[in-house]
């Protein structure tokens, strides 16, 4: 097979960056629900009935082993590690600001995550961070800070929800960077068990706190929104970060605050002043860098032995199988050395340095 003759690596950043912004649009779309069906709960109540239906997701979503990478014993202190971060701290950070901010304001300030998990992706995987990568990302951040604007102007922000949802981002940022790694297995494992892990804590420091019961109709609805803005779209996010790197991935995911301003506004809050709509110009031209970013040039690929779902026609899967499987599957696999060109992003096979190029 020629290197050069792929079918994945013309627009690398395409597949990527649209996995992230349906991420993005279920994530941001269950900030404001996540505020009104969880209005008179706890905080750890409401994490625990968000990821009780975010791994009930992940469980129907796994696939089979031929098919993706099963998680791994090595990759057990790691998992625990995102799960309090993720799992755990971010969602009743969020839970408990929810309740003392709006909707708007908390979806709005989560546009920070994407700064915490591109700082962790460049200081812990070494992910390029080129000028048009930093654009991309002050575009969509300056987008969020036009959306605050706008919302402040509406005297509706909470200081202490928003500093509450603030220590969310950074947990959530966090919880980005430490699951880069874990990528590259199945995600609907993954999501199963983070969320697991996530349910069981909370549920357990929210009984040690009396907190009140929910009715079964609360409960449920907390659920499918557990299923779909966490458990569905952290697939979504762990499929794109395999695609796209978790910088990228996280500054893409930022747009989630534009979706769930606009759900929120859907709802009943408010409607879009004029900064509104400088964010969103802002946060639209952001995203349009990112989906249309072309980082090509020769580059040296060192021996790699891993695990991980792939095909074979993306110039880098060259080894033979008899006979050759017609579409993705996953086993433990040897790269050699090679040298080629071609555009793309940090996966896992493209994290070389760029200081002397």
């Amino acid at each position: 097979m020629n290197p050069e003759r792929h079918t994945h690596t013309h627009t690398p950043a395409l597949r990527g960056g649209l996995l992230a912004v349906l991420a993005a649009l279920l994530f941001g779309v269950s900030t404001p629900l996540i505020q009104r069906l969880g209005a008179g709960l706890g905080a750890f109540t409401t994490a625990a009935l968000l990821y009780a239906g975010a791994a009930l997701a992940g469980a129907l979503l796994r696939q089979p082993p031929e098919h993706e990478a099963r998680l791994r014993r090595s990759d057990r202190g790691r998992l625990v590690w995102v799960s309090l971060a993720g799992a755990l701290v971010g969602p009743v950070a969020l839970a408990w600001g929810l309740q003392r901010t709006s909707g708007t304001s908390a979806s709005l300030m989560l546009t920070l995550e994407a700064v915490f998990t591109a700082a962790l992706a460049w200081r812990l995987y070494g992910e390029t961070l080129d000028l048009r990568v930093a654009a991309a990302m002050a575009l969509l951040v300056g987008g969020g800070v036009a959306l605050v604007l706008d919302q402040r102007a509406s005297g509706a922000v909470g200081v202490w929800g928003l500093l509450a949802v603030l220590v969310a981002t950074a947990a959530w940022g966090l919880d980005n960077a430490w699951s880069r790694p874990l990528a590259e297995r199945d995600p609907g494992q993954v999501v199963l068990a983070k969320a697991a892990l996530g349910a069981a804590c909370a549920a357990t420091v929210a009984v040690l706190r009396g907190e009140p019961l929910p009715g079964w109709a609360q409960a449920a609805g907390l659920m499918a929104v557990g299923a779909t803005g966490y458990g569905l779209s952290l697939r979504l996010y762990l499929l794109a970060q395999r695609h796209f790197g978790a910088a990228r991935t996280g500054s893409v995911f930022a747009l989630a605050p534009f979706f769930g301003a606009a759900a929120a506004w859907a709802l009943g809050e408010r409607g879009a002043g004029p900064m509104w709509w400088v964010g969103a110009a802002l946060m639209l031209a952001g995203v349009l860098l990112h989906l249309l970013e072309r980082h090509a040039h020769a580059h040296d690929h060192l021996p790699l032995a891993h695990e991980h779902a792939h095909t074979h026609d993306d110039g880098h899967h060259l080894h033979h199988h008899n006979p050759m499987p017609g579409g993705a599957h996953s086993h433990w696999h040897q790269h050699d050395p090679m040298r080629h060109t071609h555009a793309h992003v940090p996966d896992a096979h493209h994290l070389h340095a760029h200081g002397a190029e």
